[in-house]
């Protein structure tokens, strides 16, 4: 494994799990097999409504808390909760405290999340601060707000959309990117690019570990979401190799290509308007 070490001094783990569109059995068995293939880091969130099963992975998997690295977000309909909705996904999660804690959608009263957040990170319940799908405009109005600056912005990354402009804007803070969809939204046209299939027979490699490999070099961290444990270990298997200069030059030719999702202010709306009884779930 690699590391980032972020704005706050905090070494995150470059790789981990996600566990987006899992089922609580599907997370469970899934984050169970990522520990044992030797992760560090398992990222969840409210609105997966698997916390509680990441939770027991963690538990039964007897990997010391402290070796860890865990991620999650907080729903917007929860954030006028304040602390009580730091302290629910801590309850749910089964844990003191989260590593990474990130405002999920970019709706309702987030700059007063982010107060909340920071009480949390100050109170030790959290050990860093996230964005989650927020526009580089709402990224400034929070950092501009902020007395903890973001330690990292999640958002669509991936060789066809590589967030350059993003990167420049975060650079002076020291904000990491974390990628969701860091394969390119399971688009086998991008892992079938002549460039990905040249790289992968020189290094003895997949593709996508070879798309996964340009990532880390990039110093984004990665969050890619299996339920087979073979692709989940096969997905680690980043980290004998390295591309040169030359090659991640070539792959940069790529860059904005496409993306595979825009945010509307109808699905934003929606995000607020959901309320989903996150204590429920198994």
């Amino acid at each position: 494994m690699e590391y980032i070490e972020l704005n706050n001094g905090v070494k995150m783990p470059v790789e981990g799990l996600g566990t987006f569109l899992m089922s609580p059995v599907e997370a469970e068995a899934a984050s169970i097999a990522a520990l044992e293939a030797g992760y560090e880091h398992i990222d969840t969130a409210n609105a997966y409504m698997n916390e509680r099963a990441v939770g027991r992975a963690i538990a039964t998997s007897g990997v010391a808390r402290e070796k860890l690295f865990v991620s999650t977000k907080l729903w917007p309909s929860v954030y006028e909760a304040g602390m009580a909705a730091v302290d629910g996904t801590l309850a749910r999660l089964g844990l003191d405290y989260v590593d990474m804690l990130i405002l999920h959608q970019p709706v309702g009263n987030y700059l007063a999340a982010w107060k909340t957040m920071e009480e949390a990170y100050r109170a030790g319940k959290v050990r860093a601060l996230g964005l989650s799908n927020f526009e580089q405009d709402k990224i400034a109005e929070v950092i501009e707000a902020a007395e903890i600056k973001p330690q990292l912005v999640t958002v669509e990354c991936h060789p066809y959309h590589a967030q350059a402009d993003l990167r420049a804007f975060l650079a002076p803070y020291g904000t990491v990117i974390e990628a969701w969809y860091p394969l390119g939204h399971g688009d086998k046209g991008l892992q079938e690019e002549p460039v990905f299939q040249k790289l992968a027979r020189k290094y003895g490699k997949s593709a996508a570990q070879v798309i996964l490999r340009w990532h880390v070099q990039m110093g984004t961290s990665i969050i890619p979401g299996s339920k087979n444990p073979v692709h989940i270990a096969d997905n680690a298997n980043i980290f004998d190799f390295e591309l040169t200069d030359e090659e991640m030059a070539e792959i940069a030719k790529l860059d904005g290509t496409k993306t595979y999702y825009t945010a509307t202010p109808e699905a934003l709306a929606g995000y607020l308007a959901m309320k989903p009884d996150f204590d429920s779930q198994e």
